[in-house]
């Protein structure tokens, strides 16, 4: 498996493996995530654009991304996915390492993101990574939940890792 930046070459993959990775909430108390929206290709190219996005390839295939950008001064994770044939390979991990070791290198002094609280690959996977969770969470990450919120995510939560 190979951790690299993403190139515009590799936006069409990109929805593909976010709707590849929903199927996994089938089953949850979250199953109508596998057939919501996802990240339309348009929105990738800034994030591109500006180094935020970091693909893994296994076998030549494009498998998983993390997209990133700044949000109040914190390297916020906006998108961690990995496609429902390649999870529980230890991709998601290497995602976040990649992404976190360059944002301690261009000095971040934070890392954020929001998630499911009770789904095991989110909340749960991201503590063992080092996040934790923020009860009272800043102004911006406020904002973010209460529009997860107003577009039907329940039961999330705003986590944050020191760099």
């Amino acid at each position: 498996m190979k951790v690299r930046l993403a190139t515009p070459n590799d936006i069409p993959a990109l929805p593909r493996i976010e709707r590849s990775a929903g199927e996994a909430f089938r089953g949850t108390d979250q199953a109508w995530i596998a057939d919501d929206i996802v990240a339309e290709a348009d929105a990738y190219p800034p994030l591109i654009k500006a180094g935020g996005v970091w693909v893994a390839e296994e076998d030549e295939v494009v498998a998983g991304f993390i997209s990133t950008q700044p949000v109040a001064g914190a390297f916020h994770i906006l998108e961690l996915a990995v496609g429902r044939d390649h999870q529980r390979k230890g991709i998601g991990r290497a995602l976040m390492d990649v992404a976190l070791t360059q944002a301690r290198r261009v000095g971040y002094r934070a890392a954020t993101l929001t998630t499911f609280r009770a789904i095991p690959w989110n909340a749960p996977f991201y503590a063992r990574l080092g996040f934790e969770l923020l009860d009272a969470p800043p102004t911006a990450l406020a904002a973010i939940l209460a529009e997860e919120a107003a577009r039907g995510l329940t039961d999330r939560c705003a986590m944050r890792l020191v760099l």
